[in-house]
């Protein structure tokens, strides 16, 4: 068999003259004063925003779906709302974390081929992904089946679990949506055609309040009615997104489907995995809150009160991804380029940013503090007890605008491995027990929960901070850009010979 030569394999030096580091012509000098410090802040902060803005658009479009369901549930009754955050944190949360997780292999995966001129692996990549998330949601699905007899399994009420469960039939469609969707937006981010992926967010978004509020409550179809409008919501943003890749508009990109996406699934899945542990982590400490608060005397209270207050974190979170993303490439971008003065700034602006931005809605939520709850349920016990937990929730806005901004500082840095190892020990060893023995040892009930959970994030964001800030970034430069080359190297270079084998 002969081997296509027509595509050269790659060297370090073509890796480090194509790769996109996209940092100023030269390092930024010394900060002299404020009025350098203002004037570097500014550039900077302009920089960030570019890159966040469209992505933080397009996360709380995503987001507002289910948080848009899960108000209208508030309002039909307090099973109604407590069925929907259990299976929407629990069975859904779960099933997000891995497939998100796995989805996000790409992001490493589309932005090497890219940068390095490899455009048509892109497809290839996107194909290979479907494959494996689809095959995942396949065995997933059984957790959805089998909801009600695991959530009785694991303690919750007779009433939640049953509701949540057949809810949870319902929203099967919805998985396999996850399953298509997020390998789409990755291909489409590594293409900075993200605006696209925003324009129709938006529309779901306009669409899904409309029909939700006209099926779940003017046509009185509670529960049943917005599982059938989410479904729908998911699968009009992936034949939407689908549609515009299909259409021509994204170049070599997309040249059809490929065979080769079944080659070298193995190597694929293990990458995938290990994308996904890093993001379950943090998605399932969040999903264990709602949990835990389903063990609680006066569960349905517990659990509405709560789910009210992650739901309002939630989207205060996607904002705080928007910066995750764009320190991620400020940080990678500036070390690769060799400028460890840029790299440090950029990071001191994304934590004032997040801090500011997360103070605002902490201040804003304090002061409409007896308003607010209605919003969210007509239950007044509900009202009471989330009126009761605002300030636990104010601060919680602040931490978690700025730990997302840390991690994507670390993510930026290749430090994924220290991240994997310091969430294990605050969130599962410190940060769960505390609350567990705060909430039902001490008996503060979901106040004890919460604190306790928080206080493990506290202490790892402290340690992210911490890391940043005793850095030598001028050796972190000499670091990251061999290392880097070298992978991206390895890697294309097989995937070149792969092509080869496969195009004879």
């Amino acid at each position: 068999m002969e081997t296509n030569t027509e595509t050269p394999l790659l060297t370090s030096k073509n890796v480090a003259k194509n790769a996109h580091f996209t940092g100023d012509v030269e390092d930024i000098g010394p900060i002299n004063g404020v009025k350098d410090f203002f004037v570097q802040f500014g550039v900077e902060s302009k920089k960030l925003w570019y890159l966040a803005a469209p992505a933080i658009f397009t996360s709380v479009c995503q987001y507002s779906l289910g948080a848009v369901t899960q108000t209208f549930a508030g309002h039909v009754g307090t099973l109604d709302l407590a069925a929907f955050s259990i299976e929407n944190s629990v069975i859904a949360g779960f099933s997000l974390g891995i497939l998100l997780g796995m989805g996000s292999a790409l992001e490493t995966l589309c932005g090497q081929a890219f940068g390095a001129g490899q455009v048509d692996m892109l497809g290839i990549y996107m194909q290979r992904s479907w494959v494996i998330l689809f095959v995942t949601s396949l065995i997933m699905m059984f957790l959805y089946i089998f909801a009600t007899p695991l959530l009785l399994l694991i303690g919750q009420t007779e009433d939640i679990s049953h509701a949540a469960g057949t809810l949870a039939l319902w929203m099967i469609p919805q998985l396999f949506a996850y399953a298509f969707n997020y390998p789409i937006a990755k291909f489409l981010q590594a293409q900075s055609k993200i605006m696209v992926m925003a324009y129709i967010a938006a529309a779901a978004l306009v669409l899904h309040t409309i029909f939700s509020w006209l099926f779940m409550l003017k046509l009185g179809w509670g529960l049943w009615g917005g599982a059938l409008v989410l479904n729908f919501s998911w699968w009009f943003m992936v034949v939407a997104q689908m549609i515009y890749i299909f259409s021509g508009t994204c170049g070599r990109a997309w040249s059809g489907f490929s065979w080769a996406a079944f080659s070298n699934l193995w190597g694929f899945v293990k990458l995938s995995f290990a994308s996904a542990i890093m993001l379950c982590l943090e998605t399932w400490y969040f999903m264990a809150l709602v949990l835990f608060a389903g063990y609680l005397k006066n569960a349905e209270i517990a659990v509405d009160a709560l789910s009210i207050c992650t739901n309002i974190v939630g989207w205060a979170v996607m904002v705080a991804i928007g910066f995750n993303i764009a320190i991620s490439v400020r940080v990678s971008n500036e070390l690769g380029a060799g400028h460890p003065r840029a790299a440090k700034f950029a990071i001191g602006v994304v934590v004032v940013s997040s801090f500011l931005f997360g103070s605002c809605l902490a201040i804003l939520l304090v002061i409409f503090r007896h308003q607010y709850p209605a919003i969210f349920a007509d239950s007044l016990e509900v009202q009471e007890a989330v009126y009761a937990l605002t300030p636990l929730l104010a601060t919680c806005l602040i931490i978690n605008n700025i730990q997302p901004a840390l991690t994507g500082v670390a993510i930026g840095a290749g430090w994924q491995a220290y991240i994997a190892k310091i969430n294990i020990a605050c969130y599962y060893i410190f940060g769960v027990p505390l609350g567990l023995l705060l909430g039902f040892v001490a008996d503060w009930g979901i106040l004890g929960i919460w604190v306790g959970m928080l206080t493990g994030t506290v202490v790892q964001t402290s340690i992210l901070f911490w890391i940043c800030y005793s850095t030598n970034w001028d050796k972190e430069v000499h670091y990251v850009i061999p290392i880097t080359s070298k992978c991206i190297v390895v890697f294309i270079n097989y995937m070149i010979i792969m092509k080869q084998l496969f195009t004879v």
